[in-house]
């Protein structure tokens, strides 16, 4: 599959308004249909996977604001808050993405991750 551009991805996204189908992760969390398609679209399976594997240390925490951020040099920071005025809870460093956005920001809904525009 070929990946999309920033500008289409972007004005994708925002269509999302809700999901009709959830996807299982391996991992036990579920995914909307936008957040499927960011996956798809994006090539970021792996940005799936770090979400998923930190449900099980952070399930006391049941709204969680995920947020990629891609620097200059093409390395990038997954963080996790509980909120937006909170602190960072968790923050990975990613050696290397050609992940398409400059950021994204997304949820994860007692283990369940949508685009902001599904929730």
């Amino acid at each position: 599959m070929e990946k999309i551009d920033s500008l289409q991805l972007e004005g994708e996204l925002d269509m999302f308004t809700g999901t009709e189908h959830w996807y299982k992760h391996m991992c036990g969390t579920t995914y909307t249909d936008g957040i499927k398609y960011l996956a798809d679209k994006a090539q970021a399976y792996w940005l799936l996977d770090i979400v998923a594997s930190y449900q099980s240390k952070h399930k006391d925490k049941p709204f969680q604001i995920w947020k990629l951020t891609v620097n200059e040099d093409r390395t990038a920071v997954v963080t996790m808050k509980e909120d937006s005025n909170k602190p960072i809870v968790v923050k990975q460093k990613i050696a290397y993405t050609d992940f398409p956005l400059n950021e994204i920001e997304f949820y994860c809904i007692d283990g369940v991750m949508l685009l902001k525009s599904e929730y």
